[in-house]
């Protein structure tokens, strides 16, 4: 089967391309309803991604973050009209030990293989999670962002110690303050500590106990464990802020993503006996806990609303590239691209 598939071919500039579908039992055709813009995204667009990944990976289509309308279903697992959450890692083994977004043989969606900027997106049955009919569409598209919050505290909770005093969260941007939403509904009798650099944007975070500026902690203050969600070269100051005031044994989550090396102060690492659980992306577990959770907390979901910095409607390629430029502009939240090309 034919299908229109929008290509990122080098930094700024998108071809359409036709591409020979293949179409089995094992696969399910969706049509993208609402796709939202990661910083992984935005750093393929804009080239700053090293040269050569560069090389290797494009053309490819972004995209993987969104959800879509299913059209076809040999097997009438899914019906006809039944929107999904799209999972974007797609394992080629199973593994008892390994999570599937940690096995080298995993593909990604929009990570040198091709995300959902396509007319249709031919899907494995198992890469597509049903969406309840009463939540809002727009808040759904980054449901995979919100699923590697997710996933990143069941690994906490899998290693940190009984002290749930108060968890702390670096950072001010999208994965902070949903890292701090699934926080204070999971464990509601603990405190949520935030910390940024942007007054403004902290004012967002009305649903946690203290709100603070790095460069105003005071000296006393401890936390029992915390998240790292800043990524770049701000994941520097924001590891060794939280090594200088995490309690001792105290388990810490890195979840931004740095181009470059950075330097952590491992003395006091040692000293205080902490422990550093790196986390990235999710699978369809996590996807469906989300969703589970999302579910039973219609708060959560209003809170999630916030984040929905501006809507965009795509008819043609020019319409992608004036929608990835406004995204760079955007001081707060997501920007959601409603596709109708």
């Amino acid at each position: 089967m034919l299908n229109q598939v929008y290509r990122l071919v080098s930094p700024r500039q998108f071809e359409s391309i036709t591409v020979n579908e293949e179409l089995n039992a094992d696969t399910i055709i969706v049509r993208p309803l609402y796709l939202s813009i990661c910083h992984a995204d935005q750093r393929y667009f804009t080239g700053r991604r090293d040269k050569q990944v560069l090389a290797e990976k494009l053309p490819m289509a972004l995209i993987h973050e969104g959800i879509g309308e299913v059209i076809f279903d040999s097997l009438n697992e899914f019906k006809k009209g039944q929107i999904v959450v799209m999972v974007p890692n797609t394992p080629h083994e199973k593994n008892e030990i390994v999570h599937e977004n940690y096995l080298k043989n995993s593909q990604f969606r929009s990570s040198g293989y091709d995300g959902y900027m396509q007319e249709y997106v031919f899907l494995r049955r198992d890469r597509a999670v049903i969406l309840p009919q009463d939540f809002d569409l727009e808040m759904s598209a980054f449901i995979e962002l919100i699923s590697v919050a997710y996933h990143t505290i069941n690994r906490m909770e899998e290693k940190m110690n009984n002290d749930q005093e108060i968890f702390g969260v670096w950072g001010d941007g999208n994965l902070g303050y949903i890292t701090s939403l699934i926080l204070s509904f999971k464990y509601p009798e603990s405190k949520i500590y935030v910390f940024g650099k942007h007054e403004e944007k902290l004012d967002y975070f009305s649903f946690v106990d203290k709100v603070f500026l790095i460069n105003q902690i005071p000296e006393n203050l401890t936390i029992s464990h915390a998240f790292e969600c800043t990524g770049g070269m701000g994941s520097q100051t924001a590891i060794n802020q939280i090594i200088d005031y995490i309690r001792p044994e105290g388990t810490i989550a890195l979840m931004g993503v740095s181009e470059s090396l950075i330097e952590i102060n491992t003395r006091m690492v040692l000293e205080r006996g902490l422990t550093m659980i790196g986390s990235s992306r999710s699978g369809v577990e996590d996807f469906q806990q989300t969703v589970d959770f999302l579910e039973k907390h219609q708060g959560a979901r209003n809170r999630l609303k916030n984040l929905i910095g501006s809507v965009k409607t795509i008819h043609t390629i020019q319409d992608i590239i004036d929608c990835f430029d406004e995204d760079l502009t955007t001081n707060w939240g997501k920007t959601v691209m409603k596709w109708e090309i």
